[in-house]
């Protein structure tokens, strides 16, 4: 099986589609490299796009230590992925966790990105639910190391911005809940304490993002309550980001909405690789409502 080697010896197993520009799909905590089936499987015929799976997350290597899942381990596994198969720039695209990781890819390697989208953006970033985030993860990270996935799957994924992909598609739910019983409890709990508990919040990179000219993209569904304030955030601190509400969907956007997703990102990648995405005219701040 295919893998790359991040710099501290951990291996990360990937899948690639296609030829031409690269796109690579750095996926969120309860999902994996199949969870970007969609998009591999509509993107490969005109791109090389390639998925991977996060440490913690089989068949990529599961460390033992908590410090190994760190933000800074995260966004470098980006950076092995694009060195370990030669790409100097590509488009990447995250979900969730992964967007997190590709916010601080693009914040610390912005000549390696030619664009940055950031789909489900948010949860926990904000400064009057960091302290219930924290407790969350780590809450359930005993719960997750105690009981397993097959016990946890059901429950995680019947909270309030996954309901929409289960009323929308009850099939593609199953699908999300099986493979996420195929998750290992000790990879995703030590992703939670090391990660998810511990990360930095988006706030705290407002002077890199107002320097940004990375092309951004983010994306949220407007049932997508954690995400909605952080979104507005990132919209109204970075020049070079454009914003997308999905209409009555929640947090798997990518799977909810697949023809939507793949449309808005397909246009999104045309403009910049046209060289027609443009910054934010400093007439359009908000200065005056009138």
């Amino acid at each position: 099986m295919p893998h790359i080697t991040a710099g501290d010896d951990v291996k990360l197993y990937y899948e690639e589609a296609g030829q031409g520009t690269p796109i690579l799909f750095v996926h969120e905590f309860m999902g994996e490299y199949r969870s970007w089936e969609a998009q591999m499987r509509y993107f490969s015929r005109r791109y090389r796009c390639i998925a991977y799976n996060a440490r913690g997350y089989p068949p990529s290597d599961v460390p033992s230590l908590v410090e190994a899942y760190g933000f800074e381990h995260q966004r470098a596994g980006i950076l092995a992925m694009l060195d370990g198969l030669n790409i100097d720039k590509a488009h990447i695209v995250g979900l969730s966790m992964g967007a997190f990781a590709t916010f601080y890819f693009g914040m610390k390697w912005p000549d390696r990105a030619l664009s940055l989208t950031l789909a489900g953006i948010g949860s926990g970033s904000m400064p009057e639910a960091r302290a219930r985030f924290r407790q969350e993860s780590e809450a359930a990270a005993a719960k997750l190391l105690a009981e397993g996935w097959e016990k946890s799957a059901g429950i995680r994924g019947n909270s309030p911005t996954r309901v929409q992909l289960q009323n929308k598609d009850p099939r593609g739910f199953a699908e999300f809940i099986a493979l996420i019983r195929q998750h290992s409890a000790k990879g995703s709990a030590l992703t939670l304490k090391g990660y998810q508990a511990l990360r930095p919040s988006l706030g705290d990179f407002k002077e890199q993002m107002a320097k940004c000219r990375v092309p951004t993209l983010v994306i949220s569904g407007d049932e997508d309550e954690p995400c909605l304030d952080a979104s507005l955030m990132l919209k109204r601190h970075m020049p070079s980001a454009g914003l997308l509400f999905m209409p009555q969907t929640g947090h798997a956007c990518n799977l909810e909405e697949p023809g939507l997703f793949n449309m808005m990102c397909e246009k999104f990648f045309h403009q910049v690789e046209s060289g027609q995405y443009r910054m934010r005219d400093p007439r359009a701040t908000p200065e005056r409502m009138l």
